[in-house]
């Protein structure tokens, strides 16, 4: 019986997938998002042996998402110093503790690279605000 290589690998996605449920619960997220990433940082061995560890976040506007299922990942970019840094991370990442969403952005657009050209107030993108239900005041005779 042979299977073919998507099957195999849709075998193996789902079994990891199915061991990270807990990932669900993490925060939706979109491109144009400004997030916070609490990542995990091994900083050495104390001198029993055990690992020390620390969260380190890191904030910016989600410029990109690729992939899918267990391999899906997302690109971060923020400005330090007047220089642009981006960073791709996988969604899946045991490294990664929590996703906090701290201002959904309203965009057009899949990828948002047009922002590597842009500089301080032009890397600004439209605030989504929860959905107001304004009702139309008809009057009727």
């Amino acid at each position: 019986m042979s299977l073919k290589r998507g099957a195999i690998l849709a075998k193996v996605e789902n079994s990891a997938l199915k061991k990270q449920e807990d990932r669900d619960k993490m925060a939706k997220f979109k491109v144009g998002d400004t997030i916070d990433v609490h990542q995990w940082i091994l900083e050495g061995f104390d001198k029993e042996g055990n690992e020390k560890r620390r969260i380190q976040v890191y904030s910016g506007t989600v410029i990109a998402m690729k992939g899918g299922g267990n391999r899906e990942m997302f690109t971060v970019r923020r400005l330090v110093d007047g220089q642009g840094v981006e960073r791709t991370f996988p969604i899946h990442s045991p490294k990664i503790a929590k996703i906090v969403v701290k201002r959904p952005g309203i965009v057009r657009r899949a990828k948002l690279f047009y922002l590597r050209d842009r500089v301080g107030k032009a890397t600004r993108i439209r605030e989504r605000k929860k959905g107001v239900l304004i009702e139309d005041t008809v009057t009727t005779k």
